[in-house]
């Protein structure tokens, strides 16, 4: 058997890492999470393609070829985000089998999922931000709103779950902000009033 031939003059022969760019099928999705990096880190205001790129490790060019400008890339991203966030707390509301394990089920959320890093913290109200001003956006926030509420009303009635979800809303806000400790006793009680009225 011959011998390898050498690669034609002026073509280099491709290394492992060329060979890995070229065939990558999973690029589009490390450059959403990389994206979510980035604005966890800089925020939409300092978010741009060649930050993403470098935090991606792809190249520059492959931005414009998986997404149609940043707002494209944007939604992917906190689309992700959403859609991450609405499956957690569909599967707390869902593992719940009756009344008590439901109001203990949205105290954990608020308690220990909604907010639960400073990373959730600022990419949940750059979202509010942006779908504030954009309301293009807002088709995001109100599907992760929709999936909210569907997973309360399992076990409140619509009243109840309104009440409730803007609770949630509310209180994690404030216990994420807030210079003082937070007292889990006071949301335990609170859910208990709120949803009173269910049982």
């Amino acid at each position: 058997m011959s011998a390898a031939h050498p690669p034609p003059a002026g073509r280099a022969d491709p290394t492992p890492s060329s060979r890995r760019r070229r065939h990558d099928p999973d690029r589009r999705d490390r450059i959403v999470a990389a994206c979510l990096d980035v604005l966890a880190e800089h925020g939409v205001a300092g978010t741009s393609h060649r930050r993403v790129a470098a935090a991606a490790d792809v190249p520059l060019g492959s931005m414009t070829y998986h997404f149609d400008g940043m707002d494209d890339l944007l939604r992917a991203a906190f689309g992700r985000f959403a859609e991450e966030a609405a499956a957690a707390f569909e599967r707390r509301m869902t593992a719940a089998r009756d009344l008590d394990e439901a109001r203990a089920a949205v105290v954990a959320l608020i308690t220990e999922d909604v907010f639960a890093t400073r990373r959730d913290l600022v990419l949940t109200h750059e979202l509010y931000t942006l779908a504030a001003r954009e309301p293009a956006f807002r088709t995001l926030t109100n599907a992760w709103m929709r999936r909210s509420r569907r997973a309360l009303e399992r076990h409140f009635d619509p009243t109840t779950t309104r009440l409730v979800d803007a609770f949630i809303e509310g209180v994690t806000i404030h216990r994420a902000l807030d210079t003082e400790p937070a007292d889990d006793a006071d949301v335990r009680d609170a859910v208990a009033r709120l949803t009173a009225g269910a049982a």
